[in-house]
């Protein structure tokens, strides 16, 4: 997995002020949690089976290798993109309860929210497209694991973190931020995301990974 991230990453550059990022205001901001109002965006999703490891090393591949030229002219847009996408970040993964249609906000109790990172089993990895794409002009992927889709904006709650994002890293600080939404009473309405924004040869200390949970308005 290292080695693919690094093989992909090196060919957009280590300048990462140069990577676009989602769009968003803060709301509130206290010690490492905060509320952000989020634009609407774009995203490039797949979902994939296997411990959060497994999927997000499949999900980056098979979305990768959408921005990177596996894809078709949209026929929405006689005048054409470019074949390939400019990389954004960060590099999200949620896990995804079977019972609940994919395409619905997962609404669950807080305790249910959490989860159990380690015996998860499917999980929804997502790009954020460059602003400028919109489903009328963005190339359509070739594979049918990559799906497109838009996102209206959202309030999230997020608790950014730096270090390894191990599973039970992972399960410790979404823990964390749940906590600290029922004691300041927000409604969670999705299931924890995990977002990611380095390079795998970014040192611990300089990391930026980020927990994500959408409350209510």
């Amino acid at each position: 997995m290292r080695i693919f991230y690094t093989l992909i990453l090196l060919l957009i550059g280590q300048n990462a002020m140069a990577i676009e990022e989602p769009a968003f205001k803060i709301v509130l901001k206290t010690e490492a949690f905060e509320v952000r109002q989020y634009a609407p965006m774009l995203v490039a999703e797949t979902l994939e089976d296997g411990s959060m490891d497994e999927a997000s090393t499949k999900g980056f591949r098979k979305i990768a290798a959408y921005i990177f030229g596996n894809n078709r002219a949209n026929p929405m847009n006689p005048a054409g993109t470019d074949a390939k996408i400019a990389m954004t970040a960060p590099v999200t993964l949620e896990p995804v309860s079977e019972k609940i249609a994919m395409t619905a906000p997962v609404t669950l109790s807080a305790s249910q929210q959490g989860g159990d990172m380690a015996s998860t089993n499917k999980w929804r990895v997502h790009f954020v497209m460059p602003s400028k794409y919109t489903l009328s002009n963005i190339p359509l992927p070739n594979s049918a694991d990559v799906k497109l889709r838009e996102i209206p904006g959202k309030l999230f709650a997020v608790h950014s973190f730096t270090g390894f994002n191990s599973v039970s890293r992972v399960q410790t600080k979404s823990d964390e931020l749940l906590a600290w939404l029922q004691s300041k009473n927000f409604k969670p309405l999705s299931s924890v995301q995990l977002s990611r924004y380095d390079p795998p040869w970014t040192l611990p200390m300089f990391r930026r990974n980020e927990i994500m949970i959408e409350i209510e308005q």
